[in-house]
């Protein structure tokens, strides 16, 4: 049988780990609406937009108790469920991919022994429902979702996914959009690169010394296939 994959450069990393919105997924502006929806539908008044897309990244409990610093427990697990129920509402037309990211997906997936996975501060159900509504489950090896985990930054869903992968730190990468993403990468000492069309700002990036920040997913790709 003749391989394919014979003479094409390989990528840097055994295992590059993704985050999800914002880094493969385009979802921004849906999850700042079901924010500020939920915050309305639960009493707890008017939440500007640019302090809900600081928190997309985190576990939804994390993310309630860092908006609402004097809510209650009752309050937050009020929030979260307003939040789902408003998300799950709105999710009749499918988010899209950001340009670049479904053919670099496949790109990576050419080389056999190229492992990939998603570490996201989704729900378990949350990320499923992506999958299915993209038939994309099948790209990643493995994913870790925050309610099933410690929510980032710690580095719990990383440590999990290195276990499971038989992957040593080294020989991984994190991608994302946010300090959340790359702070567990820095705390394991794993590589990361940050890209600068999610929701965090580029000096944010740069304060979790990456490896490169990134404007488009193919500069990641060309930058992945760069030789050693």
């Amino acid at each position: 049988m003749t391989d394919l994959t014979a003479g094409l450069p390989q990528p840097r990393y055994r295992l590059v780990i993704f985050d999800w919105d914002g880094t493969l997924m385009d979802s921004e502006a849906r999850i700042v609406d079901c924010l500020q929806a939920a915050s309305l539908a639960t009493g707890m008044g008017e939440l500007p937009a640019h302090a809900a897309r600081d928190i997309i990244g985190l576990g939804l409990p994390e993310a309630m108790e860092r908006l609402f610093p004097g809510a209650t427990a009752e309050q937050c697990e009020a929030l979260v469920a307003a939040y789902k129920a408003h998300f799950v509402a709105v999710d009749t037309t499918p988010l899209d991919f950001f340009p670049g990211v479904e053919a670099g997906i496949q790109r990576l997936r050419r080389h056999p022994e190229q492992l990939l996975a998603v570490a996201t501060g989704k729900s378990r159900r949350g990320l499923d429902r992506m999958f299915t509504a993209h038939d994309c489950g099948d790209w990643f090896h493995a994913s870790r979702t925050a309610d099933l985990t410690l929510s980032k930054p710690h580095p719990r869903m990383l440590e999990e996914l290195l276990a499971e992968l038989n992957v040593e730190a080294h020989e991984a990468l994190m991608v994302g959009d946010t300090e959340y993403d790359l702070e567990m990468a820095r705390a394991l000492g794993m590589h990361s690169v940050g890209v600068d069309y999610g929701v965090h700002s580029v000096p944010r990036l740069e304060a979790c010394a990456p490896q490169r920040i990134v404007s488009h997913f193919d500069e990641l790709m060309d930058w992945l296939y760069v030789a050693r």
